[in-house]
């Protein structure tokens, strides 16, 4: 009998140890639609530095060089398309400039420079001829 106890005494424990309850269970993190893409154009990027590397050593002879590099930027732009296509539009329109956003950086900006007195057309954050900063 006491054997019998001990018995399901340990069964217990463990199938207790052993038992996972949803409410434990973190919830998964939401997967970007394009996570897949960055991943590869991350992968092009390091591989079209590679190249290069490989390249500026005298690895690879000219003709390998522009054909492979050629390649990967192929691959490269139907990645970066296919990231643009998949996005969401709203993505886009959050960081399109604003009407009230462009009026406010032009403000700042001016035509004629504080430092060296050139006039320029437009206004510029920084001028043409000097460099400096025109605000």
């Amino acid at each position: 009998m006491v054997v019998v106890v001990a018995v399901l005494l340990a069964l217990g424990s463990i199938a207790f140890t052993l038992i996972v309850r949803g409410k434990d269970v973190p919830e998964t993190p939401a997967i970007s639609p394009t996570a897949h893409l960055e991943q590869r154009k991350v992968q092009i990027y390091e591989n079209l530095r590679d190249l290069q590397f490989e390249y500026r050593l005298g690895k690879l002879s000219d003709q390998d060089y522009q054909k492979t590099k050629v390649d990967l930027q192929r691959e490269l732009a139907k990645v970066l398309a296919e990231i643009d296509a998949v996005q969401p539009a709203q993505a886009k329109a959050a960081t399109a400039p604003t009407a009230k956003g462009v009026v406010e950086r032009v403000g700042r900006m001016a035509d004629t420079c504080p430092h060296c007195g050139a006039k320029f057309p437009l206004p510029l954050k920084f001028c043409g001829t000097c460099g400096k900063a025109m605000a």
